[in-house]
């Protein structure tokens, strides 16, 4: 709005210096950035207008156009840069993906367990009643195959009613019948048998982890906090009560399985047995690169776990300390700094799932595809009936499907090692000296003791906890 002027003179000139007119009346200056000009809104018309400028200036510094337009170009190319390097890092193999180990370095700088070694321990844990596992295993095998006959005879039961060939229907039906009630019997004693199995290998490993903890030195005790012990002996063998009962299982009755299958389609089409054969190589590969992430994440998931146990564990045996002298927020956020990474990490998994999820359902819809299509080809040209394509087509789903149950119940076995890594480092430890050594007979005892220039220190602290010093006792 224009201020009104009053006791205006008349002047031929005046100075213009930086950044403030010296005029005595109080115009309001307005910049219109289409058409560059400046106005001056005034009762006398003399300063109605002032000719247009080609540039504004800010602090002295002119700004043009050009300028404006260099400056959003760069502003969008940052914006770009920031884009393409969030990609590349939540892309697979980005920086986003790696697990931290920040504050575990010490509890996971021991040599991994691999998978035999973990297999070979759990074997010696539950050898003793090795005919549990025997049978088991023989009642698996008997499932799977007989599983693998049943889309035979059911497509074959199928067209052969289409053909009104009786006989050979009745033959069929009676078979999978057979089959079915033997499948159904023995896959019962396998899950039994196994979940016993599993049930002797969770109480041995947890005695024998107990009774090594029990053997150790004094020393161990204060290198170790009761909260990480406890939670060895508890949720670190508890993951492991799914290896036998659950993961190899399911991994040895798909493995039988897919073999079976694998071997049918290469005998009824050599090219379409081979390209699924391909289809699932490529989906073993990110079946074991999804794995060994899903061990080492699940490794540090039970490392933090122990961690906020202990800090738990610390405030509660400590409250009457923390509430004289108020430090409940510090010990909150030491505890929720624990949960923000156990977070973190369980979010990549999630994550790592999502892809995995990702690539068996395109792996597996392009089987389909290719089946159908290398499939009609085939029943065109007159190589192969609708019947063996239908039998194509179920076997080849089978096996795609056998596939991911390797991959999903290998890496859940791999991340059940990861997680018990700890359970199978503490169950190697020697026992201490004070129970293995067999001490020495004194054959005269005096009643005199003498320290001379004694200096010692606990085995877990390297500062000298007492100086040198003199005792004599009579």
């Amino acid at each position: 709005m224009a201020l009104p002027l009053s006791n205006l003179q008349p002047i031929a000139a005046f100075h213009v210096q930086q950044r403030r007119f010296p005029i005595k009346s109080r115009p309001l200056a307005r910049f219109n950035h289409e058409k560059a000009r400046l106005h001056f809104f005034s009762s006398c018309k003399r300063f109605n207008y002032i000719s247009p400028v080609k540039s504004a200036s800010v602090n002295g510094y002119p700004i043009n156009k050009d300028s404006l337009a260099d400056n959003e170009r760069v502003e969008l190319s940052e914006k770009l840069k920031k884009w393409v390097k969030f990609v590349r890092e939540i892309l697979p193999g980005g920086e986003w993906w790696k697990l931290s180990t920040e504050g575990v370095e010490d509890l996971i700088s021991a040599k991994p367990v691999t998978v035999l070694r973990a297999l070979k321990k759990m074997w010696e844990l539950i050898a003793q009643d090795r005919w549990v596992v025997f049978t088991a295993f023989v009642a698996l095998i008997v499932t799977a195959v007989s599983e693998i006959s049943i889309p035979h005879y059911l497509t074959a039961s199928i067209f052969s009613a289409q053909s009104s060939t009786i006989a050979l229907f009745h033959q069929n039906v009676r078979l999978l019948v057979m089959l079915c009630i033997t499948a159904g019997i023995c896959s019962g004693v396998r899950g039994c048998l196994f979940g016993v199995a599993n049930m002797i290998l969770v109480k041995r490993l947890r005695e024998r982890l107990y009774s090594t903890l029990l053997l150790q030195d004094i020393s161990f005790f204060d290198s170790e906090t009761v909260g990480g012990l406890t939670s060895r002996l508890g949720s670190d063998c508890q993951q492991v009560s799914r290896v036998i009962g659950n993961d190899l299982n399911l991994i040895l009755r798909n493995v039988l399985q897919g073999s079976g299958a694998l071997i049918y389609l290469l005998v009824l089409s050599l090219p379409l047995g081979l390209c699924v054969l391909a289809i699932c190589i490529s989906l073993s590969t990110i079946m074991l690169i999804y794995g060994q992430y899903q061990k080492k994440s699940a490794k540090l998931i039970q490392e933090f776990t122990a961690s906020a146990n202990e800090v738990a564990q610390e405030t509660f045996s400590l409250m009457r300390t923390v509430r004289v002298y108020g430090t409940e927020q510090q010990e909150l956020g030491r505890y929720e700094k624990w949960l923000e990474r156990l977070a973190g990490i369980s979010l990549r998994q999630s994550a790592a799932y999502g892809f995995w999820n990702f690539s068996f359902n395109t792996l597996y819809h392009s089987t389909q595809v290719i089946a159908v299509l290398i499939g009609g080809m085939s029943i065109l040209s007159g190589h192969i009936t609708a019947e063996q394509l239908t039998k194509f087509i179920l076997y080849s789903e089978w096996l795609i499907y056998s596939t991911w149950w390797v991959g999903d119940n290998l890496s859940s076995l791999m991340q059940s090692i990861g997680a018990s890594e700890k359970v199978f480092h503490l169950i190697d430890l020697p026992p201490s000296d004070q129970f293995t050594a067999k001490g020495l007979k004194l054959q005269k005892l005096m009643g005199r003791v003498e320290f001379v220039d004694v200096s010692f220190h606990y085995p877990s602290r390297t500062a000298v906890s007492l100086s040198i010093f003199e005792l004599y006792y009579n």
